[in-house]
């Protein structure tokens, strides 16, 4: 794991397309830091429940500007974004980041 929206796997970088969690290695403030580490602890702990199939991203593009790989991870259909989504820790991913310090998720 990196955070909630980033994770290795087979020694890929793969960025979770459809959500946006907090910052966990340059937060803004503090509450950005916990939300982070909240977020990061939820998606691994969905991760840690079994296999899970990786979906292209629905902008069709195959990476980001960092070179990670854009994915959406499921299972049994569901995004496990929207799921960490509607425990209040991530939102849905839009082009321009927002900030998490202050502001209701």
């Amino acid at each position: 794991m990196v955070d909630g929206d980033t994770i290795w796997l087979g020694g890929t970088k793969i960025r979770i397309a459809d959500i946006d969690t907090p910052e966990v290695s340059r937060p803004r403030c503090l509450r950005e830091a916990r939300l982070g580490v909240l977020a990061t602890q939820r998606m691994q702990a969905l991760l840690n429940r079994g296999g899970f199939p990786l979906v292209a991203a629905p902008s069709g593009r195959d990476e980001d500007r960092f070179g990670r790989k854009l994915r959406i991870v499921t299972r049994d259909g569901e995004s496990l974004g929207a799921v960490v989504m509607r425990d209040g820790l991530a939102r849905p991913w839009g082009r321009k980041r927002r900030g998490w310090c202050g502001e209701p998720v």
